[in-house]
């Protein structure tokens, strides 16, 4: 998979190279680079995007936005995956 493939997004006005944010995914604290999305909170999480559900800082985050949904500094987000059972 290639950078472009995963939605990375390349750099922000005004940002700087190699800058990271602190953002809480599922209560737990994770630095990601400036200008990371809704996206690549995910894939820190689970490699698949099937029955999973997004909420950025408790808002439902539609699947068809992750990749254009961009995270702020101390920004919260929940990923939930859905899972089968009886």
């Amino acid at each position: 998979m290639t950078k472009e493939d995963r939605g990375a997004p390349g750099p922000r006005q005004g940002s700087r190279p190699g800058t990271a944010m602190n953002v809480t995914i599922n209560g737990n604290p994770c630095r990601l680079p400036e200008g990371a999305t809704v996206a690549h909170a995910v894939e820190v999480l689970t490699s698949t995007a099937a029955g999973v559900a997004v909420a950025l800082n408790d808002e439902v985050v539609r699947r068809g936005a992750w990749r254009s949904t961009p995270l702020g500094e101390n920004d919260r987000v929940e990923v939930l995956t859905a899972v089968q059972g009886g």
